[in-house]
C-alpha cells in the first residue's frame, strides 16, 4: 500500500509517499481502508521533532513514522475478539492518542475499535475525518472529559464547567478545527456565544450559531468585551492573558495550546485556569455523531489534497488562517 512517511525531522518537504506493507491487525482492532485523513497540529509537531515541547519531556523518535491520528473509512477485516462492527462498516476516529502511532496518512490503517464510531450518515468521509482530534477536543474540554487522568501540563484532572443557558462564551481562534466546535458546542448548550477570528470568517461562523463576532484584526476583545463566564482560547501563546481581562469573577480560562498564566494574576482576578490533553474515545465520538446526524453540528473544511500531496497540506497548514479543517482525501 501507499502511505506518507518520513525519515527525519523538518519541514514539510521530508514527507514522502512511499510504498509500505499493509499492517496486520491485532486483538482489539480492525483493518480499515482510509478514506480521508485529518490533518491536525500533532502531525506537524511530530513531523519537525516535537520541538514544541519542552526538551525533557520531548520522546524519543524512530523513523520511519507515518504521521496522523484521524481517519474515516471502511472496515475490511476484524479480529475475533472485536464487538460492534464488521465488514463493510462505515468509520471514524482518532487512532491512539495521545501517541504517535495513529498512522492514519495511509491507504490502510490498524485501528483500535475502542477508539472508533460508526461514521455519521450525514456527513461524508472527508468531513468524518475533520472531526475526531478537533471535536474531541472540544467535547472533553467543555461537555465530557471521559476519563481521570491529569492533565502533562498542570498535573490536575480537568472539571468541565456546566454550560446552561445564559451564560457568556468567548471562543478566540473561533475558525480554526477546536474553535469552530467550540462554537457549536457551546450554542448547543445555550450559551451566548462570542467568536474571536479574522474579518473574513465572520459569515462562516454566524452560521455556526456565534451571536458576536470581534475582528482582532480591528478590535481587541478586552476593549469591548466583559463580563464573560468562560473563554476557551484555541490559540495561546505568550499574549494568552491578554483575554483574562474579559472575564468575570469566578470565570474560566481554558487555554487549548501552550499558554502561561501568573497563577498569583489568576488568584488576584477569582480566575480558574483549566486544560487537558485530548485523548481517544470512540463512545464519545458516537455520542457526538448523533449530533452530527442531527444537523445540530458541522465540520468546516477548508481545503483537501490528495494523499501524495500531504507536503503542500502542511504547507496549507503552515500558513495559518484555516477555517475549519485541512483533510487528504485517499480514495476519491
Amino acid at each position: 500500500m501507499k502511505a506518507i512517511q518520513f525519515h527525519e525531522a523538518g519541514g514539510p518537504e521530508v514527507l514522502q509517499y512511499d510504498e509500505v506493507p499493509v499492517p496486520e491487525i491485532g486483538p482489539g482492532e480492525v483493518l480499515v481502508r482510509v478514506h480521508a485523513a485529518g490533518i491536525n497540529p500533532p502531525d506537524w509537531y511530530l513531523r519537525e521533532g516535537m520541538n514544541v515541547m519542552p526538551a525533557e519531556m520531548r520522546p524519543a523518535l524512530e523513523f520511519p513514522l507515518v504521521p496522523g491520528t484521524d481517519m474515516s473509512g471502511v472496515v475490511q477485516a476484524v479480529a475475533p475478539d472485536v464487538l460492534g462492527f464488521a465488514v463493510g462498516d462505515e468509520v471514524f476516529g482518532m487512532l491512539r492518542f495521545p501517541g504517535f502511532d495513529g498512522r492514519t496518512y495511509a491507504e490502510y490503517v490498524a485501528a483500535p475499535a475502542s477508539d472508533l464510531a460508526h461514521k455519521p450518515a450525514g456527513i461524508d468521509h472527508v468531513q468524518a475525518a475533520g472531526a475526531p482530534m478537533a471535536v474531541l477536543t472540544a467535547w472533553q474540554y467543555l461537555v465530557d472529559l471521559g476519563h481521570d487522568v491529569p492533565s502533562v501540563f498542570t498535573g490536575q484532572v480537568h472539571q468541565p464547567v456546566p454550560i446552561t443557558p445564559g451564560m457568556t462564551v468567548l471562543v478566540n481562534g473561533a475558525a480554526g478545527g477546536v474553535g469552530h466546535f467550540a462554537v457549536q458546542l457551546a450554542k448547543w448548550k445555550g450559551a451566548h456565544v462570542i467568536a474571536v477570528a479574522s474579518g473574513r470568517h465572520e459569515q462562516f461562523l454566524r452560521k455556526l450559531g456565534a451571536d458576536e463576532f470581534i475582528d482582532y484584526t480591528r478590535t481587541q476583545a478586552a476593549d469591548v468585551v466583559s463580563g464573560v463566564d468562560l473563554v476557551i482560547d484555541a490559540v495561546g501563546g505568550p499574549d494568552s492573558s491578554r483575554f483574562l481581562t474579559v472575564l468575570k469573577r469566578g470565570g474560566t480560562m481554558l487555554p487549548v495550546f501552550f499558554a502561561q498564566y501568573d497563577p498569583d494574576e489568576t488568584a488576584s482576578l477569582g480566575i480558574t485556569v483549566s486544560n487537558i490533553q485530548v485523548r481517544s474515545n470512540g463512545p464519545q465520538l458516537a455520542e457526538i455523531g448523533r449530533l452530527f446526524d442531527e444537523g445540530k453540528l458541522q465540520v468546516g473544511v477548508d481545503s483537501t489534497y490528495p494523499l501524495p500531496e500531504a507536503s503542500s497540506a502542511h504547507t496549507r497548514a503552515a500558513q495559518g488562517h484555516i477555517q475549519g479543517k485541512i483533510v487528504l482525501t485517499v480514495v476519491s
